[in-house]
Parts: structure tokens; sequence; C-alpha cells
């Protein structure tokens, strides 16, 4: 049985009628071309993509123009993303009386190609019995399948420095690893 998934213009809509929805009416400067919720959907198609945010820019201007008509060059957006990403944070689910923490590794260069970068996110370390560079993400989640909360370290790092995202939720869940 294949199911078929609904056209982008539509996930793009939903997305942006649910940050709508969530945000409510957050004043924007007078001169600014795109509201907030605009800003903070296109934040979160940008998440959702995971490409390079030129890709990503690429991809939303030649597009989807039509849904963003008033859409800053990619500089700008980029910055704008960036200034209202902590709104982002009101999309995050609550906690449940029971949540799960786990971090999972996510290779991103070779390693070979490490050292390359002067300023790199990515550590060395090994994962499942070879070699990896990159980082972990680590996941709060409830029972719903909401992520509560989330934070990233490099690769090389232990599990236990993503403790203070248990402590946040003490006493209002129990966590499980």
């Amino acid at each position: 049985m294949q199911t078929t998934l609904p056209p982008t213009t539509d996930i793009i809509t939903h997305l942006f009628v649910r940050v709508d929805d969530q945000l409510g009416p957050v004043p924007r400067h007078p001169l600014a071309k795109l509201h907030v919720s605009e800003i903070v959907a296109l934040g979160l198609l940008f998440g959702l993509k995971g490409t390079g945010f030129k890709g990503f820019y690429r991809w939303i201007s030649r597009d989807y123009l039509s849904l963003f008509p008033n859409l800053p060059e990619r500089s700008r957006l980029s910055r704008l993303i960036t200034r209202y990403a902590a709104l982002c944070a009101e999309f995050l689910g609550e906690p449940s009386f029971f949540t799960i923490i786990d971090c999972y590794p996510i290779e991103l260069i070779h390693p070979r190609r490490e050292g390359r970068a002067k300023h790199s996110l990515a550590k060395k370390s090994k994962d499942k019995g070879r070699w990896a560079v990159g980082i972990k993400l680590c996941g709060v989640i409830n029972d719903f399948g909401e992520i509560v909360n989330f934070g990233w370290q490099p690769m090389n790092r232990h599990d236990q420095v993503f403790y203070p995202l248990v402590s946040a939720l003490n006493g209002q869940s129990i966590v499980m690893g």
C-alpha cells in the first residue's frame, strides 16, 4: 500500500498557519516586510529541510516565492531567522509523566577530512566501533513523541554533559535514558 504525501505547498501553508496560531499577534517593525510568524515558519522550514542555508534560500526563492512574496535577500533572511530563533522554543512539547532522553551521533564529515576547517564544530570519536567526526544530538521526548528539550555537543563528549537537560525537568517528569 503506497501513501501519497501532500504537495509541499500544502505542507508549508499548514506549517505557517500553525506557527501563526501559536504565536498570536506579535508586533512587527513598521518597515519590516515579513511578519514574525513568516520568519519563524521560514526558520522551521530551514531546520526541516536539512540543507545548507544557501541551498535552502535557493530552493525557497526558486520554487515558493509566491508563498513569500516579500522574501528579503539571503543574508538579511539569515539574520532575521537568527534573531527570532528563541520563538521556536514555543513549539516544544510539554513534559509528560514519563519522558525519554537519548543521544544520537551525527557524522558530519569523513574522518579523512578532519582538521581541514579551522573552526569546526565536529570532533573525532568512536561510534559503533569505527571512527567518526561529528556531533551528538540529545533529545528529551514526551509520551506523545514531541521534543521537550534538546541539546548538542561535539561527538567526543560523554553523554553526562546532557544532564542539565534532565535537571531542567526536575519535579515535572520522570526521565528515562
